[in-house]
């Protein structure tokens, strides 16, 4: 008998390089390990692969597989350029650093899934992409005998995760950028209480909107980019929306229908995780997008027309975004991969703060969307403790009670996004009882900060920047 269909297009991979192109059409194809070092690309876009492969053919195989060796799976088809066998050791590297042995593992609430994303380091989703990040970009940097400086804009969770990531790693330094005032008390000490010489906290005096501005007006000074070695660590990096689309695969294998997931939702990335498995071949049925009261991304999916509006501050800070640094690549795939059109469409959306796509979002793109406002918000928090003992983050619970509205979509599985603890005020205050605590968090009372205070100026900050990235 001949070999299966899946395992002669793995034979023909190992032949073929995957190459990843840019939204906007100017940048050169690259390889993976270039598209992680480059993050944003130089002509203003975020890369993607020339071409998305379908894994149909082989989730009867992987439907058993530990999500470490899921993982593995997944990386090796897009990371063709790294040995196998090098894939694997960064992987279960990154993952054994989780506090729990199923890494992501899901919670039965009856008729709601919930797959706990937060046994990390940093106890928050990034954790799953970025322990993965700092082990490649340590890897490529450590074959070419370069130095890399991470560079990242962060409301709150990506910071400390990215930190976590990359503290300490030879040839490595981090960036990060964070709106202050505006973060969790908590998140900020997990970020400004590191003590490694290689990590650097910067806080605007700001919203994350304007961190996200300087951060990727810095990468589009070529010139900067390259003497100081500069790379991503958000999401505009490939390879964190690679690392995500794991665990929807995951979620979705562990049951024998198409399954739906609910995601709260900031900057795009997560969801657009799960879009792009789905694309793939995930038996996903719908992807529940929720927001908080920053809802720019919920009206586009119900009325086809993308508007900027005020950053609101919420008890979800994490998602308190205007400009979704994702959606591009959404907006990309929707207008039929044209360059011409998405620079269109983002020129548009640049100037005059709205642009529209004719048409909206057809239904068979699975998306639905809706806002989920602070009192919402609180009561799902409420209900979800007092129906089942189950205690969620304020983000989770955006992505709880989005999933609420939606009950024709079963299963569900909404992804927790952060361990409650790290959000202690509006979730006990939820509750009515002191129940968001860990031992993680705790001891960071009293430990020494390092942050530098600084306006929301790019000079300023590229000033600040230049003599402790050295060049590269």
């Amino acid at each position: 008998m001949g070999a299966a269909p899946g395992r002669l297009l793995d034979a023909l991979l190992q032949f073929l390089n995957m190459r990843y192109i840019s939204t906007r059409g100017a940048t050169p194809p690259l390889s993976f390990q270039d598209a992680v070092l480059t993050g944003l690309a130089p002509d203003g876009g975020l890369l993607l692969p020339e071409a998305l492969p379908s894994f149909a053919d082989r989730l009867n195989d992987w439907r058993a597989l530990p999500f470490p060796e899921l993982a593995v799976e997944v990386f090796a088809r897009f990371a063709d350029d790294i040995p196998r066998a090098r894939i694997e050791e960064i992987v279960r590297s990154a993952y054994a650093t989780f506090r729990h042995p199923e890494v992501v593992p899901l919670v039965d609430l009856g008729r709601l899934q919930v797959m706990e994303l937060f046994h990390g380091p940093t106890l928050a989703f990034k954790d799953v992409a970025l322990q993965v990040l700092g082990r490649l970009f340590e890897h490529i940097v450590t074959a070419r005998g370069t130095r890399l400086n991470v560079l990242c804009a962060t409301s709150g969770d990506t910071g400390s995760a990215a930190i976590a990531g990359i503290r300490g790693r030879a040839g490595m330094g981090v960036f990060v950028l964070y709106p202050e005032g505006r973060t969790s008390a908590l998140q900020e000490l997990q970020m400004t209480t590191v003590p490694d010489e290689n990590v650097h906290c910067i806080a605007i005096d700001g919203t994350f909107d304007d961190c996200q501005r300087i951060v990727k007006a810095i990468f589009n000074d070529l010139d900067f980019k390259a003497k100081h070695g500069l790379g991503a660590a958000n999401s505009v990096n490939w390879a964190r929306v690679l690392a995500q689309t794991a665990y929807y695969l995951h979620g979705a294998l562990r049951f024998d229908e198409p399954v739906s997931f609910s995601v709260p939702t900031g900057n795009f990335g997560n969801i657009l995780a799960g879009y792009l498995a789905r694309a793939m071949g995930a038996p996903i049925d719908r992807l529940v997008l929720g927001t908080n009261d920053n809802d720019i991304l919920a009206r586009f999916f119900q009325t086809g027309v993308y508007s900027v509006g005020e950053t609101r501050r919420t008890i979800s800070p994490s998602m308190d975004i205007q400009v979704a640094s994702n959606f591009e690549r959404f907006v990309y795939y929707r207008l039929g991969c044209d360059p011409a059109a998405l620079q269109a469409f983002m020129t548009t959306f640049a100037a005059e703060g709205v642009a529209r796509i004719d048409g909206g979002v057809p239904e068979d793109e699975g998306i639905l969307a809706t806002a989920v406002d602070e009192p919402a918000t609180m009561a799902a928090m409420s209900e979800l403790y007092a129906r089942s003992g189950y205690v969620v983050d304020p983000h989770t619970a955006v992505g709880v009670a989005a999933a609420s509205r939606f009950p024709e979509y079963q299963p569900m599985i909404c992804l927790a996004a952060a361990h409650p603890a790290k959000f202690p005020e509006s979730v006990d205050r939820a509750v009515g009882e002191a129940v968001a605590r860990h031992a993680l968090l705790d001891g960071l009372a009293g430990k020494p900060q390092r942050k530098t205070l600084l306006p929301p100026d790019l000079e300023t900050v590229q000033a600040f920047i230049a003599p402790r990235a050295g060049e590269a």
